[in-house]
């Protein structure tokens, strides 16, 4: 995906493009656990831990890093308890039983084992060598991103796990559009050119749950910093959102975290790519807005507690989703503001 007048590893954005919300949270350090947690992590690995680094991405609170061990290993540990954020050990526990499940051949770090003391909840992977593409995206990185979620799509289809369908899981995230509608004080907190189209947002969206139908077990939360590339290969991590559905759906909710990080446009992406094929416009809209309304509804809402950058990533993703259905569905009178007008 060659840039014109730029090589394959230059980014895709000029050095004056304005800074983007990281995909970073406030993360605990592995020497602020409880030592009674730190021990029994150790004894389950056994062998005592000699050095930690701690990873930045993702948003949550817990404990994210790369252990060194004495007797030579390696291996990377999330961990989390329910302060500051009581939803993270659910998230967590849910990652474990996907983890579990997924097959040898899916592109994702092992996990090793979990242990959950309906305190502490941890999971332990095999620790990759590897590492989150840069940003601003470069040519080259994307490209192979892109490949490989064709590959991802293709090798799981049909879905190797047996886990509920997109319609059902997404269904407590999707509706924002509606939300914002049917709350006064949110609909005066969007854009005017945003309330101008409320309605059809509103329609758009309602067609959600057929578009996603499909048999492929998709991630759902594919973004940059839940990527790991290696030399040879390109590891998706991070799977608690995991769900059965279209098998586009991964490539569609992926792009307008890529715009936002320095990336091209979404649509020039989507249509070259083959996972876009014979794919009805209607369901890639409904989906598109479905996406765009949970994060412009998301962003509306206080901080998340001990997670203060989300709502602006979110804030982010949903201003370029907005911009790209506006393009889609030819709205030439719709101006999409600043992802800060919706925080």
């Amino acid at each position: 995906m060659q840039t014109p007048g730029r090589g394959d590893n230059a980014p895709m954005s000029d050095a004056s493009t304005p800074s983007f919300p990281q995909a970073s949270g406030r993360r605990m350090q592995w020497a602020q656990m409880p030592a009674p947690v730190r021990s029994a992590i150790e004894d389950r690995l056994g062998s005592r831990v000699v050095s930690a680094r701690s990873q930045a991405g993702g948003f949550s609170p817990g404990v994210a890093a790369r252990l060194e061990l004495a007797d030579g290993a390696r291996v990377f540990v999330k961990a989390v308890c329910g302060t500051p954020n009581p939803d993270s050990p659910a998230i967590h526990r849910r990652e474990a039983r996907v983890a579990a499940a997924l097959p040898a051949h899916v592109p994702a770090p092992a996990l090793l084992w979990s242990s959950d003391d309906g305190d502490w909840v941890v999971l332990a992977f095999d620790d990759i060598d590897g590492r989150e593409p840069e940003l601003p995206w470069r040519a080259d990185e994307l490209q192979r991103v892109l490949a490989a979620l064709h590959a991802l799509a293709d090798g799981l289809t049909p879905s190797p796990v047996s886990l509920e369908p997109a319609g059902e899981s997404l269904a407590r995230l999707f509706g924002g559009w509606r939300r914002i509608a049917d709350d006064a004080a949110d609909s005066a907190r969007v854009p005017a050119t945003v309330r101008a189209r409320l309605e059809d947002l509103v329609e758009i969206e309602s067609r959600w749950p057929e578009s996603v139908r499909g048999d492929t077990l998709v991630h759902l939360d594919v973004r940059a910093d839940n990527l790991l590339l290696t030399p040879d290969r390109v590891l998706v991590v991070d799977w608690p959102w995991a769900a059965v559905g279209a098998p586009w759906l991964d490539l569609v909710a992926m792009l307008p975290s890529v715009a936002m990080q320095g990336g091209p446009d979404p649509e020039r992406l989507w249509r070259a790519h083959p996972l876009g094929r014979r794919v009805d416009d209607d369901r890639v809209d409904a989906f598109i807005a479905a996406l765009a309304g949970l994060f412009v509804h998301a962003a509306l809402l206080p901080p998340a507690p001990g997670i203060p950058t989300l709502r602006a990533f979110q804030a982010g993703q949903g201003e370029q989703a907005l911009a790209w259905l506006a393009r889609r569905r030819g709205w030439r009178d719709f101006a999409v503001a600043d992802p800060s007008a919706y925080t």
